[in-house]
């Protein structure tokens, strides 16, 4: 599970973790991050053993909970979207924030490459994106098979690293 061991390295000195979910309910797959951080946001406790861990919902305009995420002040910032990462349904890959201006991601408006610019300039946090792989990102359906698993994985990995029974 390579997912699992990058994602620890990378928040091994995390004390503060803000994750933000991504993308838009309504058009399938791309619901994924949306649908990750309100899981978590419910299941797992702000206080996690030595961190302070915090959900926000950006759905397809994230731009508009950065001034909240400002105020969290996150040593570390995750943001989990759909993605055209080039892989099988289903599967994410943490995609460096140099790289977010060459990956297409879905739905929202204001290019993820720019959000995480701001972030970085305006709180100095380590930013961490999750790409998920989209199967379908129809406009009405829900999300598929592929996804489901993928959100369950996901968020398993997330309880694990935080420590959460």
């Amino acid at each position: 599970m390579a997912l699992k061991t990058a994602l620890k390295k990378k928040l091994h000195d995390a004390e503060r973790i803000a994750l933000l979910g991504i993308g838009s309910q309504l058009r399938g797959d791309d619901a994924c991050g949306v649908l990750i951080a309100k899981d978590l946001k419910k299941s797992i406790p702000a206080f996690s053993g030595r961190r302070v861990f915090k959900v926000f919902i950006g759905d397809t305009a994230p731009e508009n909970v950065t001034g909240q995420i400002k105020k969290f002040n996150p040593t570390h910032l995750i943001l989990i979207d759909a993605a055209d990462i080039g892989k099988k349904a289903g599967q994410a890959r943490l995609i460096s924030p140099d790289e977010a201006s060459g990956i297409s991601f879905c739905t929202h408006q204001l290019p993820l490459k720019i959000l995480v610019d701001y972030l970085t300039w305006s709180i100095g946090c380590k930013v961490i994106i999750i790409g998920i792989q989209p199967k379908s990102l129809d406009f009405g359906k829900s999300p598929s098979r592929q996804i489901k698993e993928a959100m369950l994985c996901i968020t398993a990995i997330f309880r694990e690293i935080l420590e959460i029974k």
